[in-house]
């Protein structure tokens, strides 16, 4: 199966949080000991919001829908490389004279 390219730009601003996975194990002593957690221990999750006609909009929408937030697919965000992402949820709002918002979250995904 191959995976899709997510060719769409975010109009408003894309916000990223960078989390790391962190082993900690502290001692008695007050001395902690820290390790990353895995070899993807740098996690992505954007927030990302488009707006556009119906047409435009609609064509997000059948692509998120068709990865079905298990599927990833690969995008490629501002300042980093491209990698692959799900898409768990997302919000279409109705502006009026046939233009949508969509707001989603993209959550960085690895290749097993």
């Amino acid at each position: 199966m191959t995976i899709e390219i997510f060719t769409w730009s975010p109009r408003v601003m894309p916000t990223q949080t960078v989390s790391f996975r962190v082993r900690k194990s502290q001692f008695g002593d007050g001395y902690a000991q820290f390790s990353g957690d895995g070899l993807n221990c740098r996690i992505q999750e954007w927030d990302v919001n488009f707006t556009g006609t119906g047409e435009y909009i609609g064509a997000i929408k059948r692509f998120l829908d068709r990865h079905q937030g298990v599927r990833a697919f690969q995008w490629t965000p501002p300042l980093e490389a491209a990698g692959l992402y799900r898409c768990e949820h997302y919000k279409p709002v109705p502006l009026g004279g046939g233009n949508y918002s969509l707001s989603a979250t993209f959550e960085q995904a690895f290749k097993p």
